[in-house]
């Protein structure tokens, strides 16, 4: 045997090593982006059962709430907004000003003790809150899987084969601004 022909072998064996490795971090990849996809899905879910639970809450207060049409149009307007969102990005903005609505929505309710008081009313707003819970748990899985993913595809050196196949960042799923802010306790 020949010196080329064991050059020739040396390079073939780093080749193969080579395409093993692309292959590998390819599958990795394709698996951390379907993670990604499937957490989102979570959320997607939670979203879906917190929009569906709204019209009944708001059809429960109406009785009450007879002088409060621009809280209950708010409230309306949101979470169409929040339903028609079509990007991560989208639906973070929209479910954040969501969330305001229904905290306006929940500050105007204290103004009405019979509304408070009404069975299906509580029901629905321990429903709400119970799903309130799912989605924030929901996010922070989403957020901890995009997180893995966007440093897999932009360290090195998959970062490679990420820009070989087109593997693009993924966005966070944010909080809204009245999320961030720590709730405000008088005495």
């Amino acid at each position: 045997m020949g010196m080329a022909m064991i050059v020739l072998l040396a390079i073939l064996a780093v080749l193969v090593l080579l395409v093993l490795f692309v292959i590998a971090v390819y599958n990795a990849l394709v698996g951390l982006r379907n993670q990604v996809d499937n957490s989102w899905s979570q959320i997607d879910v939670q979203l879906k059962r917190r929009h569906d639970l709204i019209p009944n809450l708001v059809e429960t207060a109406k009785a009450y709430m007879k002088h409060e049409r621009e809280t209950f149009e708010a409230v309306t307007n949101a979470r169409a907004q929040a339903m028609g969102a079509k990007s991560v990005s989208d639906a973070s903005k929209a479910e954040g000003i969501l969330g305001e609505a229904l905290s306006k929505f929940m500050l105007v309710v204290e103004n009405y003790p019979d509304l408070k008081a009404n069975q299906n009313f509580l029901a629905l707003q321990e429903e709400l809150s119970s799903t309130e819970n799912k989605i924030a748990f929901a996010r922070q899985a989403y957020n901890d899987q995009v997180l893995f993913f966007n440093n897999k595809i932009q360290m090195f050196p998959s970062n490679i084969v990420a820009g070989i196949f087109a593997f693009n960042k993924r966005d966070f799923f944010g909080t809204s601004a009245a999320e961030k802010e720590a709730p405000k306790v008088s005495f």
